[in-house]
């Protein structure tokens, strides 16, 4: 049977975090390459509810921008001076239609590690059930600090205390409470206008609905999880790496159990909106980040950073730090290569050791190989580029373009000052500091005429070793050591 949509999802994100001792807000703070109000959200919307809300306070225009950038579509409510759960949900109710019925249900923003798998799961339980509230639960060995869920004779849920408000018998409960709910809104509505600030902390509870719920004759429900991990919350940075090391434990299994090959776990790094193709490898020292995409069969890797990179089918980037970057199927990349946005490598093509690229379109099976930095420049199918060569794309003032034609080749260390066009079917000789164009069939020459100064050493550098070897060298009559000058032997004989 299909679980029905939920009316509502509220997202409760409007505490300050003081514990994260940051000037950041604590549901701002990332895992996985999202905030924890990221992963609320992508939950939340799982289970395809009709309004999703977000409730903020602490940092409110920073908060709610955030949400705006992840949900556009998600209402913003702000809680007022009331503080607690029970008024942050009440002021969420007050921003969403005041026509809504069904289910709605209520989670945290800093809860990262819950699933949109187990809402639609509590939805289901909860309507069911025919409960006017159902609580996801759990046991833990040490729920220390959690709200305890006390249970009747029978086993159903008689509400929910807090700790600081709990007795001796109540903190020796294991069951905890989640703080994720489904309510019946009315119900909610109903029993939120009932609950007051009569506790040690002087808020207005959100657990003291479900004890209202029951007292009015109303079945409250339990439902009870297994993964601990999807309980838990951030408080501080100890617990939010805990919950990282987690996060990217799930997502390489998920990956690794879906065709990938991750030879070290415990030192690559895969963000949660990462996509990877089966038969691809993944090499120690790996980080897939933000929403990276790599083809199927490709092999990345080893101590390579990709972030927001795309590598087709087949390709193999090793040693490499890529942001915003495009890799075509099969092509090459590294080592110790660096790719800066807007680069494309095309099919085959390659991108070899010790070079930068940005904003840099380089055709099918072009090469750029090695110790060279190519930016602002387009790179024709075919063409090669000479180790050394450098795209001088900037002049003080203004960014300028580079084109290399098709199969064209540019010698090594050559420096392109930009703007210039090489057309198709070029050469540019090695060592030219080249600033002008080149016609297709040419070969362009931009270096000054060799002149070797006799004596200048003798003059410039007397007194010096180099100046005794090339003293010594001249009386010998040899060009450098090896060589003698009687060496008269026919080519392809050794000298006696």
């Amino acid at each position: 049977m299909t679980t029905a949509r939920p009316a509502a999802v509220i997202i409760l994100a409007a505490g300050e975090g003081t514990r994260m001792k940051s000037a950041t807000p604590k549901v701002l703070h990332r895992i996985g390459g999202r905030s924890l109000v990221g992963h609320a959200i992508v939950a939340a919307r799982a289970t395809n509810p009709h309004h999703l809300a977000v409730v903020v306070r602490h940092e409110r225009d920073l908060v709610a921008s955030h949400i705006g950038e992840v949900d556009a579509t998600a209402t913003i409510a702000d809680q007022d001076d009331v503080k607690g759960t029970g008024r942050a949900t009440e002021c969420a109710l007050d921003a969403l239609p005041t026509e809504l019925s069904g289910t709605v249900l209520v989670t945290y923003g800093d809860v990262p590690l819950l699933t949109g798998e187990t809402l639609v799961d509590l939805v289901a339980r909860h309507e069911e059930s025919g409960s006017a509230a159902t609580v996801i639960t759990a046991h833990l060995a040490d729920p220390q600090g959690y709200g305890r869920i006390v249970r009747d004779a029978d086993g159903s849920v008689a509400g929910i205390v807090e700790q600081k408000d709990a007795t001796e018998e109540q903190r020796a409960i294991t069951e905890i409470n989640s703080g994720i709910y489904a309510f019946d809104v009315e119900v909610l509505r109903e029993a939120l206008g009932q609950v007051g600030t009569d506790n040690a902390q002087g808020e207005k509870y959100l657990t003291d609905v479900l004890s209202i719920a029951r007292d009015a004759g109303k079945r409250v429900s339990a439902h009870v999880i297994d993964d601990l991990w999807q309980t838990e919350g951030v408080n501080d940075r100890v617990q939010l790496a805990a919950l990282g090391r987690e996060l990217n434990r799930r997502n390489n299994e998920s990956w690794m159990r879906d065709g990938v090959t991750i030879v070290d776990p415990a030192t690559t790094w895969i963000d949660s909106d990462v996509s990877i193709g089966r038969d691809a490898t993944i090499l120690p020292g790996t980080q897939l980040l933000g929403a990276t995409s790599v083809g199927a069969g490709a092999r990345i890797g080893p101590d390579t950073t990709l972030t927001d990179t795309e590598v087709g089918e087949g390709a193999e980037v090793k040693r490499t730090e890529a942001n915003l970057a495009k890799i075509g199927p099969g092509a090459t990349v590294g080592p110790y290569s660096y790719l800066r946005p807007g680069t494309v490598l095309g099919a085959k093509g390659k991108i070899g050791g010790f070079v930068e690229t940005k904003n840099a379109v380089i055709g099918d099976g072009a090469k750029v190989p090695h110790l060279t930095y190519c930016g602002d420049a387009t790179i024709g199918e075919g063409a090669n580029i000479g180790a050394g060569t450098i795209f001088a794309n900037y002049d003080g003032v203004a960014k300028h373009h580079t084109t290399i034609g098709r199969h064209s080749f540019v010698g090594s260390d050559t420096v392109l000052v930009a703007p210039v066009d090489v057309a198709d079917g070029a050469y540019v000789a090695a060592g030219s500091a080249l600033t002008g164009d080149v016609e297709p069939g040419q070969i362009a020459v931009a270096r000054g005429r060799q002149r070797n100064v006799d004596g200048w050493v003798a003059r410039a550098r007397a007194g010096t070793p180099t100046a005794a070897a090339a003293a010594a060298a001249t009386e010998a009559g040899t060009r450098h050591t090896g060589s003698s000058a009687d060496s008269t032997a026919d080519e392809g004989e050794a000298p006696a």
